[in-house]
């Protein structure tokens, strides 16, 4: 060692400068230098995201949720339909299969007074007394969808399901008895559907949602002899609309 040079550690501790610090140019900038950038994407991690980046990400989201929900709609809506026609179609066959079970007369009463829209009220008679009917009692009520309706749309074919009415009217019992049209259906013991005279009561009932397309309406037929119930739905074949059954 030559006789002049002297230890490190003694030019530290004369306050002399140590040695400079060596920078690694890894072709994206110094590693390790102050202000270099992986300092600053290791200062950025440790800070989050900015108020920018969080307004971005949530604005992608809603535009996202938008979509789904717009993609969803025909499906909710089908739902829909599809819930009243079960609706319908379960009641009036539950309310026969009372009517053949108890030997009572029940009626199904569609859009009854004092109700809101959309209600089905279910009603039996009890037997006589001493020849005396008593009151009608009520059994159930029962509620559709709030956005279907007992409703026919344009476009309907006059060509109606079992060939009961000509597609004008909503609710349309009471077929062939030359009366008008009946509101109700009321079952005997025996299966039939009858009105209060005693005639065979044949009809139809449309559900529609009159915010859609007329292809997703319903329609119910009850045959008066035999109480049978129907299922229809509305399809275009070559260019003309016809009922199919279900």
């Amino acid at each position: 060692m030559n006789g002049n040079a002297r230890p490190l550690c003694c030019l530290r501790e004369r306050g002399a400068n140590p040695p400079p610090k060596v920078y690694v140019s890894d072709g994206k900038g110094l590693s390790g230098m102050p202000g270099s950038r992986e300092e600053h994407m290791n200062l950025k991690k440790q800070r989050g995201f900015s108020l920018l980046e969080l307004l971005i990400t949530v604005a992608i989201g809603f535009t996202i949720a938008g979509i789904t929900f717009m993609a969803l709609m025909p499906m909710f809506n089908k739902n829909h339909v599809d819930s009243a026609y079960d609706t319908v179609l379960m009641t009036l066959r539950n309310t026969r299969n009372l009517a053949i079970a108890q030997s009572h007369q029940y009626y199904v009463n569609f859009n009854p007074a004092g109700f809101p829209a959309g209600t089905m009220q279910v009603t039996y008679q009890p037997a006589a007394v001493a020849g005396i009917l008593p009151p009608v009692q009520q059994v159930s009520t029962v509620q559709i969808p709030s956005d279907i309706t007992f409703a026919v749309m344009s476009g309907f074919p006059s060509n109606a399901p079992d060939g009961f009415g000509t597609g004008i009217t909503a609710i349309d019992f009471g077929q062939g008895l030359g009366g008008g049209s009946l509101s109700y259906v009321s079952f005997m013991p025996d299966g039939s559907s009858r009105d209060s005279a005693g005639n065979y009561n044949s009809g139809i009932v449309y559900l529609s949602r009159t915010a859609s397309d007329r292809y997703s309406s319903r329609a119910i037929t009850v045959w008066g002899a035999t109480g049978r119930i129907r299922g229809w739905r509305l399809y275009l074949q070559g260019g003309v609309n016809k009922w199919a059954q279900q």
